[in-house]
């Protein structure tokens, strides 16, 4: 296993980064694609798990997100978000697994049901075609909120520490810096302000049931649902109908965890993904 190398992707006009870790020798390739708000950091603890169970990896910032380029458009609906991946995925030598959290599974998910992609199998974690309205406003009004910015790390670990209650609040506030950037004296969150200017009230722009819903039904490749058991976002019947939408497809309920499952409980949900992993390499 080597350490982690920062690459990056020119796609679509903009530049997009992410976080790369080898294994070797390596069993295949995962791309892990974080949910909205989040930056590729999300993942660093399952890309080791990853690593050490012989997988290769790239964590992507997505565009507006972390170190990636800010759309000059501010265009940041899922078609442009599955445009970034499929021009990533182009640049592989093999076809890659995708590990998907809220926003980035919807990606996948869209991306690999129209064919614009053709991975080895496919993670969507806490996230489906049908998702609750509460939980996904609650994640909207978090991220639309203090535009202003925080006067200071203590005040961004209140936030964080007030809309995910059951997580343990960090000793360190240090890693609250991959997450906000120093503006003017003031501490902003580091996606483009854009990315949370409203199209329209409901649904969000993100999710499209139907269309989602037909994608599903067009994904062939091994898929896992990550679900985590106290979400709020994705309901058991949201997640009941994504296996009926993709015959084989598996589920995996977390205990413990919301609808941040990796950075709730980073070593189940490792060990769920990479049991899954070992299942693709008895297909092959």
């Amino acid at each position: 296993m080597t350490g982690s190398t920062v690459r990056t992707f020119e796609v679509n006009g903009i530049k997009v980064r992410g976080d790369e870790v080898v294994a070797e020798p390596s069993r295949g390739t995962v791309i892990l694609l974080h949910g909205g708000g989040q930056t590729r950091h999300s993942w660093k603890g399952a890309a080791n798990v990853l690593a050490e169970a012989g997988w290769s990896s790239i964590a992507m910032d997505t565009r507006g997100h972390g170190e990636s380029d800010w759309a000059p458009d501010g265009d940041y609906a899922m078609q442009a978000l599955v445009d970034d991946l499929a021009a990533v995925v182009d640049t592989l030598d093999t076809p890659p697994v995708l590990v998907g959290a809220s926003m980035g599974g919807l990606t996948s998910l869209m991306a690999t049901g129209e064919g614009k992609v053709h991975p080895r199998g496919l993670v969507l974690v806490d996230v489906a075609p049908r998702i609750e309205v509460s939980g996904s406003r609650r994640v909207r009004d978090f991220m639309r909120a203090r535009p202003e910015g925080f006067a200071s790390l203590e005040e961004v670990a209140d936030a964080v520490a007030a809309y995910n209650p059951h997580r343990p609040r960090p000793r360190s506030l240090e890693g609250l810096k991959k997450n906000v950037r120093l503006r003017d004296g003031r501490w902003h969150w580091h996606w483009d302000p854009a990315f949370m200017t409203p199209i329209d009230d409901e649904p969000s722009r993100m999710i499209d049931h139907e269309r989602l819903a037909d994608a599903a039904r067009a994904v062939t490749v091994p898929t896992l649902l990550v679900r985590g058991l106290q979400s709020d976002v994705l309901s058991p019947e949201g997640a009941q109908e994504l296996l009926s939408l993709i015959p084989g497809s598996k589920l995996a309920d977390v205990a413990g965890t919301g609808h941040m499952v990796a950075g709730d409980d980073n070593d189940a949900f490792a060990r769920a993904v990479v049991d899954f992993l070992d299942s693709l390499d008895k297909l092959d």
